[in-house]
């Protein structure tokens, strides 16, 4: 008789149910909003600090560049002396005084500029003062040398290479960063739903062994299905504990930013502000124009069914390693031995995503393991984006699969021998005497 789908029904139910699940089911997103409340918060109270900055600029070159903004408000300080500058900063608590000495030569412009402040500056003030200081003064160099500025602007030429293949279809630049994005965002995802859920399912073998209870189902249930059904039952545990994740961290976001009146979008780190203020300008409203066609010009359906197949047969597959070593172990400490060559595939598959994918994903390498199962969910998922060919993708899948099949053979024959093994820490000549029974 198939108990398989009734030990599935039972390990969802035992996990769903387990008081700790559900404690951290909930907990965890409100822990995690909290957190992200906080920062936003101290984010909110950081971005609302306007800065004053006192300028004394002896040399009368750049006095006129430096424009108030939302954060940064200049006074600029005329007809007085460095000391008086100082002494009237401090007294009147500004940010800092910037102080640009008189230039006889403009190529040791560096000798004579200085910020002076109470504190240590912030560095992206510190740099956006030098950037503004080195356009106006390289300006002023060229002029020096009777270079026509105007004439500069107007013989800049910028090159937008447009890329096709030789069947036509055009590409671009963004496209290569899109599919990149796409690409890192499904492998990386796969890689930490096995380690996350992968562990759940090895511990929850160890604490069926300890407490027992495996002896009285295994007297009438086969191992393979005892062990397929703990995988599939407690993935759906999880997949359920990260759909909650979602919902229930979205509505607490809602709450919490309606109710306290933090605005999350504060969250800005300086980078993201200068995006934030490029994203203003023309150009780059066609730049993101140009993203979201690259993201709709890939093969969407594609990617969707590939993600889930491969998704779900890596994830099968690995599992069933982490039950097999659940299976050969009385305590979580035991299994740091077995463990390990179990992440390294992983990290590898990672790593040549990240290194060799990006830089030719048609490449030998990147074609190659792609194929080989262990990594192939990782790197192929990378891959796909890119164009790969269907044949390709059905070969690889044909190959996970099957090395999922006889993964289950031989961690089932594992598992059998394992679960009724107390007091004995397993080695690897142990686990082949166990799988040859």
């Amino acid at each position: 008789m198939n108990h398989l789908p009734l030990i599935i029904k039972r390990e969802y139910l035992t996990k769903v149910k387990n008081k700790s699940f559900i404690v951290m089911t909930i907990l965890s997103p409100m822990i995690m909003i909290a957190l992200i409340a906080v920062v936003a918060y101290l984010s909110q109270l950081n971005n609302d600090k306007v800065r004053n900055i006192s300028v004394l600029d002896e040399s009368g070159l750049v006095q006129d560049i430096f424009k108030d903004s939302e954060k940064i408000k200049y006074d600029v300080l005329k007809g007085i002396s460095l000391e008086n500058a100082m002494l009237l900063s401090i007294k009147s608590e500004t940010y800092g005084l910037l102080h640009i000495a008189k230039i006889e030569d403009l190529n040791t412009v560096s000798n004579h500029v200085k910020f002076y402040s109470e504190e240590s500056p912030s560095i992206t003030v510190i740099s956006d003062l030098e950037d503004q200081l080195e356009s106006k003064l390289t300006n002023i160099n060229l002029q020096n040398n009777g270079v026509d500025l105007g004439l500069i602007e107007s013989s800049k030429i910028k090159v937008n290479m447009i890329q096709e293949s030789f069947e036509g279809e055009e590409t671009s630049k963004i496209d290569s960063i899109v599919k990149l994005i796409f690409g890192g965002a499904a492998g990386y995802l796969l890689f930490m739903f096995i380690i996350i859920y992968g562990n759940m399912i090895m511990r929850s073998v160890i604490e069926e062994k300890t407490s027992r209870i495996i002896e009285v189902i295994i007297s009438s249930v086969k191992p393979v299905q005892l062990m397929l059904g703990k995988i599939i039952g407690t993935s759906l545990a999880g997949i359920t504990q990260f759909v909650i994740w979602l919902v229930l961290g979205g509505l607490l976001m809602l709450i919490v930013s309606s109710v306290l009146g933090i605005d999350f979008a504060q969250m800005q780190s300086p980078q993201q502000e200068m995006m934030k203020q490029a994203m203003e300008n023309p150009e780059m409203s066609m730049k993101v124009q140009d993203i979201m066609m690259a993201f709709f010009n890939m093969p969407l359906t594609n990617l969707v069914v590939a993600f889930i197949l491969f998704f779900i047969s890596g994830y099968l597959l690995y599992s069933s390693l982490y039950a097999a070593i659940g299976a050969a172990v009385d305590n979580e400490t035991d299994t740091q031995q077995f463990l390990l060559p179990i992440l390294m595939p992983l990290i590898l598959a990672v790593y040549i995503g990240i290194f060799t994918v990006i830089e030719d994903p048609h490449g030998t390498v990147s074609t190659v393991f792609s194929f080989i199962p262990l990594t192939s969910p990782v790197v192929m998922l990378m891959r796909i984006p890119f164009g790969v060919p269907i044949w390709q993708q059905i070969v690889s899948l044909l190959f996970l699969v099957g090395t999922f099949m006889g993964t289950v053979w031989f961690a089932a024959k594992i598992y059998r021998v394992g679960i009724l093994m107390y007091g004995k820490k397993p080695s690897y000549k142990e686990l082949i005497k166990w799988i040859k029974y």
